[in-house]
Parts: structure tokens; C-alpha cells; sequence
């Protein structure tokens, strides 16, 4: 069905309401009182309509805003001289300050497959991000500490996320951090 340069637009602006109206309701209350019945509610759609846009209903929605996540996150990530220090703190900040996008970003099942041929350019870009500011001898190793890095950063943010570190120490393992990584391995 050919649709009007106007249809479209119209479209991609529905779209963007559902995506902007689930991503709230998740940072206001949670995941669980995210349902394409409330999104319609919410909206002054109809389910119908929802569908229509995501076919694969609440968890394309999801799988939507966590590519969405993984763009903001690594546009924040990205510096000109891929700085280690920069990067931490805008790892740390995102999930903050993104908490239940960050969740479904590290846990929400998706269709698609991390570290594999057919990862989304945008994890791939982000990753690589990680790997230039992590440094090291060769690929094998830039992956590696690229690895590390990411999951002692998700580590922190979900352990933060819980009430599980004191936040008046933030800037000292954001700092320590930086110096391990900074730091060559030989091996």
C-alpha cells in the first residue's frame, strides 16, 4: 500500500509517541506497568492501531527503545580522542539517569544476537567505542579489555541501580577504574 508523503509522516509521528509514552511510563513505574492496553489508554489509540505499527506488540516496542538505548549510549560514550575517563562517566551516567531503559537494554530478550554476524550496526559501533578507549596489543586483546570494561561498568551501574554502593563514592571508583584499565597488562 503506497502511502502520501503526509501518511508516512503521520506514521513515523505515531511511532514516536508510543516509543516517547513507553519509555516513560517505564522510568515513571517500571516495566510491568508497561502494557499495550495502558499505551493505548495513554495514547487515544486503539490497540488495533498499536499493532499496526508493532506487529510484534509490546516487546518490539522494547526492542525498539533498546536499540534506541544503545544509540544514546554510545553517541554519550564517543569522544574525538577516545578518552578512557569520558567514556566511564558517560557509561555510569546513562544508566543512571536511564534506569529502566538501561534495564531492558541489559536484560530485556530481543531478536537479536550480541557478538555475532548479525549484531546491529549500533552495538557493533558501540562496542568498538569501548574497545578504541580500552586500549591494547592487538584485537584479541582490545576485545578482551573491552569486555572487561563493559561488564565491570554494567556491574557497577546495576549494583548502583540497587542501593548496593555508596554514592559518595562514585568518583573515586569511576577514577580507580579509569587507572586499571589505563594501565598495560603484559602477558
Amino acid at each position: 500500500m503506497a502511502r502520501t508523503p503526509q501518511e508516512a509522516e503521520r506514521f513515523r509521528e505515531r511511532e514516536r509517541l508510543i516509543l516517547d509514552t513507553t519509555r516513560r511510563i517505564a522510568e515513571d513505574e517500571g516495566w510491568a506497568a508497561v502494557t499495550v492496553r495502558r499505551l493505548a489508554d495513554e495514547i487515544g489509540f486503539s490497540q488495533p492501531i498499536l499493532y499496526r505499527h508493532f506487529p510484534g506488540g509490546r516487546d518490539e516496542i522494547i526492542e525498539r527503545l533498546v536499540v534506541t538505548g544503545y544509540t544514546e549510549l554510545a553517541t554519550r560514550m564517543a569522544s574525538p580522542d577516545d578518552d578512557l575517563r569520558h567514556l566511564i562517566t558517560a557509561y555510569l551516567d546513562y544508566a543512571r539517569t536511564n534506569p529502566a531503559l538501561y534495564e531492558a537494554m541489559a536484560s530485556a530478550r530481543t531478536s537479536f544476537a550480541f557478538a555475532s554476524g548479525e549484531t546491529p550496526e549500533v552495538l557493533v559501533s558501540g562496542f568498538a567505542v569501548v574497545e578504541r578507549a580500552a586500549g591494547g596489543r592487538d584485537a584479541h586483546d582490545r576485545t578482551v579489555r573491552a569486555e572487561l570494561l563493559w561488564s565491570l561498568l554494567h556491574g557497577v551501574s546495576g549494583l548502583s541501580a540497587g542501593g548496593r554502593l555508596d554514592d559518595a563514592l562514585g568518583a573515586d571508583r569511576e577514577r580507580l577504574i579509569a587507572t586499571l584499565f589505563a594501565t598495560p597488562v603484559d602477558g
